[in-house]
């Protein structure tokens, strides 16, 4: 087998590898999509839930310098 041939095996596996990913993001996406339609139809404001999903992933140091800037602000004007 040349070179040529083992590289583009090697490619086309993949690049097949790389298309079943996407076809599994796309089916985790999917559920994801119908957990937040399930929690909307029972009352919850998704709108927070995704918010607070992204604050569940930053880091207590980045939350709080965040939480500090937004009290920060909100005193500037007015809001506090």
């Amino acid at each position: 087998m040349s070179d040529g041939s083992i590289a583009a095996d090697q490619l086309r596996l993949l690049i097949e590898r790389i298309e079943r990913l996407e076809e599994e993001k796309k089916g985790i996406a999917d559920d994801i999509k119908d957990v937040y339609a399930e929690a909307k139809a029972n009352g919850y404001d998704t709108k927070i839930m995704r918010k607070i999903i992204s604050l569940r992933k930053m880091e207590s140091h980045e939350l709080q310098e965040q939480d500090a800037l937004i009290e920060t602000y909100r005193a500037a004007l007015g809001m506090a």
